[in-house]
């Protein structure tokens, strides 16, 4: 168990986040080993518009717009961090916590898979078998590794 909890701005940025998956970040943040908060769960059309336009999302038909999907940013100390490693361990969490509430739950550094909780190996392998499949099609791996969205 962990010492961390979710602030009040990411509790606000999980306000219409479908309950499940709301659920599965609460009970993450009490398992993992690296401290987080979401940075965006209820998207607009407008700003879903704005990120596929800049290449940071590949879809306009992102779960974001009906509140199936978050984004988690990982904290070292005070300080916000994008290093792969530190999004590893939070996706083991939300596996962990996924399988506790009974999600199905794609990763965003592994869509390939479809849910994370059928992934018997650490979660870096599983990015890593991501990458090594899109390599081998000859495609360049769209790594998005705070994303999180529930299958349903």
């Amino acid at each position: 168990m962990s010492n961390f909890r979710l602030s009040s701005r990411s509790l606000g940025r999980l306000e219409g986040v479908d309950e499940q998956l709301a659920s599965c970040v609460h009970r993450a943040i009490t398992l993992t080993k690296i401290d987080f908060g979401v940075s965006e769960g209820v998207r607009s059309l407008a700003r879903q518009e704005e990120l596929f336009n800049k290449g940071a999302s590949k879809t306009m038909k992102s779960n974001h717009l009906t509140g199936k999907a978050v984004d988690l940013v990982a904290y070292i100390g005070s300080q916000v961090s994008w290093e792969l490693k530190v999004y590893d361990d939070i996706a083991e969490a939300m596996k962990e916590s996924a399988i506790e509430v009974g999600i199905p739950l794609r990763w965003g550094a592994a869509w390939h898979l479809n849910d994370i909780r059928a992934w018997n190996a650490p979660m870096e392998s599983l990015m890593t078998s991501y990458i090594d499949l899109r390599r081998n099609q000859g495609r360049r791996p769209f790594i998005d590794a705070p994303h999180f969205e529930i299958r349903m």
